[in-house]
């Protein structure tokens, strides 16, 4: 069964507010992404997502299509976001099938736990690639389309067959970099190059009426990013140390994107909005370390972090 519209998305918002809409998103079958394109599908909007799974993007598409009758989701799954060419073809399928792409979000992300002695080259580039590159690629994807979208929708007088928004690009973020995170170097710098990314898209294509933001999740519940991030038997000091004193909830996200893409948002472009009710303010950082990483001890045993779901052991 399909989770209800309220656990997805707030009930502030307008139906239809997304109708005739068409949004493109990378990494669209992960939980935090999957939620951002159901609550604009809900709302109106039809959807394509990619992945590398096959079988995961497809069933997530199908189900995000059963939140609103006459929906339609693509699920475009062996698309690797560093191959540029792929992602062009699955763009250009998303246009001829759905008309167009009036929002894009570039959601595809790598992560681990793992110190600068406990992480390859290789690994650390792959990072890099999937994140900055993979971002890249999806820009020059979507970029066409979404200007075409800028010019029909642009927010002026002149404009008065102007229905809805469009043009609009969100870039999906970490606030490691802001003020250093151990164990977190290669993505501190991929996230770094990203958040520089959107800043340079929205100069760049502002005069065109696209506009580019970053959303920055904090530690969010029920995710692949806590189920690998958060060492095990740290959980519950991890989730204390929340200056809310909880982790987010997808939903947080899917009502900020909203907010982004919407009337409300039309004059918001090139700037970073940080989701996670004040974590990365807190000691330690947006997921804190928890006892089993405690600074510098940790550090300075030499040892691989131990317990976090899906790191690969890595060879320097």
């Amino acid at each position: 069964m399909p989770p209800q519209n309220r656990e997805y998305v707030s009930d502030v918002w307008k139906d239809n507010l997304f109708s005739e809409k068409v949004v493109f998103c990378t990494g669209g079958a992960g939980t935090i992404c999957s939620a951002q394109v159901r609550a604009l599908v809900y709302l109106g909007a039809n959807a394509c997502i990619v992945g590398r799974n096959v079988e995961k993007t497809e069933r997530v598409a199908t189900e995000i299509a059963t939140v609103r009758t006459g929906a339609r989701v693509l699920g475009i799954g062996g698309i690797d976001v560093r191959d540029s060419e792929g992602l062009k073809a699955a763009a250009d399928r998303c246009v001829e099938e759905l008309g167009g792409i009036d929002y894009a979000i570039a959601g595809a992300a790598g992560n681990f736990l793992a110190s600068v002695n406990n992480i390859s080259s290789n690994a650390f580039k792959s990072v890099m690639d999937i994140d900055v590159l993979g971002s890249y690629n999806t820009v020059k994807a979507t970029i066409p389309h979404l200007v075409k979208s800028a010019e029909k929708h642009r927010n002026e007088p002149a404009n008065p067959r102007r229905k809805g928004t469009g043009g609009r690009i969100i870039f999906l973020s970490s606030t490691t970099h802001y003020i250093g995170s151990p164990f977190q170097t290669h993505l501190a710098a991929a996230k770094a190059g990203v958040d520089a990314m959107s800043n340079n898209v929205a100069l760049e294509f502002g005069p065109y009426g696209v506009t580019a933001n970053v959303i920055t999740p904090g530690p969010i519940e029920n995710t692949e990013g806590v189920a690998r991030l958060v060492p095990a038997g740290s959980e519950a000091a991890v989730r204390k140390g929340q200056p809310l004193g909880r982790y987010g909830l997808t939903k947080d996200i899917a009502d900020a994107t909203v907010y982004l893409l919407s009337e409300s948002g039309s004059y918001v472009s090139g700037h970073t909005l940080v989701v996670d009710g004040a974590s990365w303010r807190a000691p330690g950082g947006s997921l804190g370390m928890g006892n089993s990483l405690a600074y510098p001890d940790s550090l300075l045993s030499g040892n691989a972090v131990a317990g976090v779901k899906g790191r690969k052991e890595q060879k320097l």
